[in-house]
């Protein structure tokens, strides 16, 4: 017997035993043991038949506590939204009212509006943005009787956060911080395309560098 056909005959052996010995694997206990691998799948290991467990009391989250209802909520302690913008941030400063902080914020909103609303919204807010002219659903104008009269200012940080009809919640990809600042933003919009004299009056007065979101020119901001 030649040495070649030795070392094909130890290498068939040693497939074969390989083979043999992954057929013969045996899984362990916890391979078999009841897994709720799936959220919220029943069972009967607890009285209640949930697999979810409540939290312990006195248990606290990682991160911050949302504790401020407004900010986080957009609703008041009665659970109403609110027609206000909230009286603090996250980390306690004021919310910007006027001056530059006001301006700062608008931008970062005009920023935020730019990546995730525009492309349905439109840039004005008239809800004609570029995926509803090829077919989307066609949302709201920001400019209508509705939204500019009869809906309080929590509800489009409600909607950012939650969705609303064809629009789903982006409340995983924008923090609360920066849907208030679209939110500020959007309320600038809706001022700038039908501003009265008292409107821009009181615009130049709150935040004099943004006067392009003022709308002095009545068009784009």
């Amino acid at each position: 017997m030649t040495a070649r056909l030795v070392a094909n005959l130890f290498a068939t052996l040693a497939m074969a035993a390989l083979l043999l010995s992954i057929g013969c694997y045996r899984r362990s206990d916890m391979d078999l043991q009841p897994k709720f691998w799936k959220v919220y799948r029943p069972t009967e290991f607890f009285a209640d038949g949930q697999s979810a467990r409540p939290l312990p009391l006195g248990v606290v989250p990682r991160e911050s506590l949302r504790t401020d209802r407004e900010f986080y909520f957009a609703r008041d302690a009665a659970g109403k939204l609110i027609d206000h913008f909230p009286v603090q941030l996250s980390d306690g400063a004021p919310f910007p009212s006027r001056g530059p902080e006001l301006s700062q914020f608008l931008a970062r909103g005009r920023q935020r509006f730019n990546i995730y609303c525009i492309v349905c919204h439109g840039e004005l807010g008239y809800g004609d943005g570029m995926v509803v002219q090829r077919g989307f659903t066609v949302p709201p104008s920001y400019h209508s009787d509705k939204l500019l009269h009869h809906e309080p200012i929590g509800h489009y940080f409600d909607v950012i956060t939650n969705g609303y009809g064809a629009m789903f919640g982006y409340a995983a990809r924008i923090q609360p911080r920066d849907r208030w600042a679209i939110v500020a933003y959007l309320k600038a919009l809706q001022l700038s395309q039908n501003p009265t004299s008292e409107d821009l009056q009181r615009a130049r007065a709150i935040a004099p560098e943004s006067a392009a979101l003022s709308g002095e020119t009545g068009g784009a901001p």
